[in-house]
């Protein structure tokens, strides 16, 4: 990580801090699409724009409202990145990189990702939640490429539980619990825009992916590189293409992600109630 990114962390840090004036929580969310009105779900919250942080990019995708929240969930501390951004807006990698490590410059120490994404499968229509035990980087993007910080991580970091088995063994209790039924298996990232071709999705099923999207796996290096816990939630929106006949659009996926929203609340409710 380049000097210039380190101090850039360091003003974004202690501009967080100047507004909240008080410790930071162990453990972050960030919401994928349409997934952001589980932030309503804090109480004492506090919301800081990211345009109001330094090195905080702001996203200019619909269902992504660019705020980090703090507060209470059941009394425990949380804070929620309210929306992400994505390669594919032309941010370079080490844009998406600056809040992760930002958060753990704050403090954090587990992170929970969360995303929607296309099923590859038709046993997994939409709605389905699946609990990410793998991933599978597609798109040729890497956020830890260029210098590194050996204070920071190292320079070839270890992927074999890229997803922590505890928070993800944590996961399957708490749907359990909360009566919410989940999935568990492999997310494959592309760098998007566009929606990935029937022939891409054939290719992608067989590689041994479950679901595909467009956001989750640089944070998830960033995070790991960086000494957090992670645990992912993708939410799948809709059948990818080639498996049904509808036509794919970020609407649809908005609309989705709405629809099972309540489902996502209260499996995430009962997990960080175990977890924070």
């Amino acid at each position: 990580m380049s000097d210039d990114q380190t101090g850039l962390i360091d003003r974004a840090a202690a501009a967080i801090r100047a507004r909240l004036g008080a410790a930071f929580p162990k453990t972050a969310v960030v919401l994928g699409s349409g997934l952001g009105g589980f932030a309503e779900k804090l109480s004492h919250a506090t919301g800081i724009p990211y345009a109001d942080i330094p090195g905080f990019p702001r996203s200019t995708v619909a269902g992504h409202s660019g705020n980090l929240m703090v507060g209470e969930i059941e009394g425990k501390p949380l804070a929620i990145m309210q929306g992400r951004i994505h390669a594919y807006e032309g941010h370079p990698p080490q844009a998406i990189a600056a809040p992760i490590r930002t958060l753990r410059k704050l403090g954090v120490e587990r992170l929970v990702l969360t995303n929607a994404s296309g099923g590859l499968k038709s046993d997994m229509p939409a709605g389905t939640l699946m609990i990410v035990k793998d991933h599978i980087n597609f798109s040729g993007i890497n956020p830890l490429v260029g210098p590194n910080d050996d204070a920071i991580g190292p320079r070839f970091p270890d992927m074999s539980d890229a997803y922590d088995p505890d928070l993800r063994a944590t996961l399957v209790v708490a749907a359990r619990e909360a009566g919410v039924a989940v999935r568990t298996g492999v997310y494959l990232y592309t760098q998007g825009p566009n929606f990935e071709t029937p022939a891409e999705v054939r290719m992608f099923a067989g590689l041994g992916a479950d679901v595909v999207g467009m956001s989750t796996v640089p944070e998830c290096l960033v995070a790991r590189h960086c000494g957090m816990k992670v645990a992912a939630l993708s939410l799948v929106t809709n059948a990818a293409a080639g498996l049904s006949t509808a036509h794919l659009s970020h609407a649809e996926t908005l609309a989705a992600a709405t629809r099972a929203s309540s489902q996502v609340a209260l499996l995430l409710l009962r997990f960080l109630s175990k977890a924070a």
